[in-house]
This record gives structure tokens, sequence and C-alpha cells, in this order.
């Protein structure tokens, strides 16, 4: 009796081929019917990780880019759709974070799913990633909510723990594409208030025809609590909030160089 041979087959040959992943975004968590980030109202979605350090940062459990959860583009663009109806003529979705443009690559085809089913679309970002993902991704995007912690570049290190060049360069762009853009400005007592300062953001800002707005964003410490589960050391603990003339007075330095500015 022979031997018994043993029959290799190869999976090559019954395999089916690969079929990509279907994209999807680390969220944090979602805010529905919110009146804050954007024209309207909106759905607001905030995703996980921030490639800077905020030393004011209300949401610091945002920073660390490998917790939150893993949402498919579908089911976000289901909610949307779920939600139209509050949006009325001005509303829609904003992207925040976190530090959104970590994602651009699979925002991407979030945002033409949006706007394919007529949703307006709005990104809130730090501006330091301009690469190939987020120029795409901005080719659909209605309007940008860009966040310019300072314009002095060493004190925007000591705030953020990265220099500014990055944001600067992306403001240049949003005005080169002519994208309509609304400016975000946290004023920190002894940080971000100094006269001079202020003068200088301005007269970069100036004559850049995108910018519609600019939001000073009153300091706050809703988020300290927040550092002591993380084990971290909120380091503003002294900084007290901004009083009424400190707001009114870093709107009238603004108004000299933009058409509109609003206190949030």
């Amino acid at each position: 009796m022979k031997p018994y041979k043993r029959v290799q087959t190869h999976a090559a040959c019954t395999s089916r081929p690969r079929v990509a992943p279907a994209p999807k975004l680390r969220v944090h968590s979602v805010e529905s019917l919110g009146t804050y980030d954007g024209p309207g109202i909106r759905l607001v979605i905030f995703l996980q990780g921030c490639n800077l350090k905020c030393l004011y940062c209300a949401n610091p459990d945002t920073i660390e880019f490998g917790a939150g959860y893993e949402y498919e583009l579908d089911n976000l663009v289901q909610m949307a759709q779920r939600q139209r109806p509050f949006f009325g003529k001005k509303g829609g979705v904003t992207v925040s974070g976190g530090e959104p443009l970590m994602q651009a690559r699979d925002l991407v085809p979030f945002f033409q799913k949006l706007q394919n089913e007529g949703l307006h679309t709005c990104i809130d970002t730090n501006g330091t990633i301009l690469n190939n993902n987020s120029k795409e991704l901005l080719k659909h995007t209605d309007l940008v909510l860009l966040d310019i912690k300072h314009i002095d570049n060493q004190k925007h290190l000591k705030l953020t723990g990265k220099q500014n060049d990055r944001t600067l360069a992306f403001a240049e762009y949003l005005a080169s594409e002519n994208i309509p853009t609304w400016i975000r400005y946290v004023l920190v007592p002894g940080y971000s208030d100094d006269e001079e300062d202020l003068h200088k953001m301005g007269q970069f800002l100036a004559n850049k025809g995108n910018i519609e707005k600019l939001e000073i964003q009153p300091y706050h410490k809703l988020g300290e609590h927040k550092y002591e589960s993380l084990g971290w050391k909120y380091q503003l603990t002294d900084v007290p909030s901004n009083t009424e003339a400190q707001l009114l007075k870093a709107k009238t330095i603004f108004e000299q160089y933009l058409k509109e500015v609003v206190i949030n």
C-alpha cells in the first residue's frame, strides 16, 4: 500500500481580494444642538488627539490620541441627517477636538458625504497641520474656525509647547484660497492680553478678505478638575478670570483691524 500523500492547496487560488476597511474617526464626544462652534444650531463632533498641550486647555482628556471611541463615517452622517430639522438655514456640522486635522485623511470622505447631503461643514483647528490631506479637506469645508493662540512666537511656545509659524502659515493659506474663516483668540490675563501683541495680531489679520469675524474667548477654569483626574498639574491656578474692562479693551483694539469682533 502506497503512503498517503497530503495535497497542499494554495490559499491564493481561492482567497478573495482584500477589501480595505471603512474609514473611521476616533471621537472623544458628540454634542447635539451646539450654538457655540460655528453659525446656527450644530452637531459638534469632538475628535480625540491633539498635537498641542495648551496651558489653559479646557478638555485635556482629548489630548491623548489612543483614547476615545471609533465611529464609522456613515453612522456620523446618519446622526447629522437626524438632526437636520434643527439646523435651519445656517446650521450644520462642526468637527472640533482635540485637533481634527490629525485625522484629516478620514475626514475628507466624511465632509464629502455631508456636502452631498447639502449640510454645512465647519472645522475648528489650531492650524498646525497643512499637508495634502488637510488641503484636500479644506476643499470640502464651508467654514474654518482658526484658533490662533498667540502672535508672538516665544509666548506661543510657552502657552502651547509649540512655535506658531505653522499656524500663521495656515492663516496665510486660508487667505490665499479665500476660505471663509473665523479667528478664535483666548484672552488669558498675563499671557495673551498684552496690548502690543493684540495690535500685532490685528495687523497680521488685517486685509485678509476671507476673515469674517474674530471671536474673543474669555479665559476660564472649567476644565481644571479634569487635570486632577488625569494626574496632571494645572499650571494656571492663580490666573484670574478676565474683567469686563480687559475684554472690552481687547475688542476695541481688534476692531481697528477687523470688520466684526465679538466676545463669546
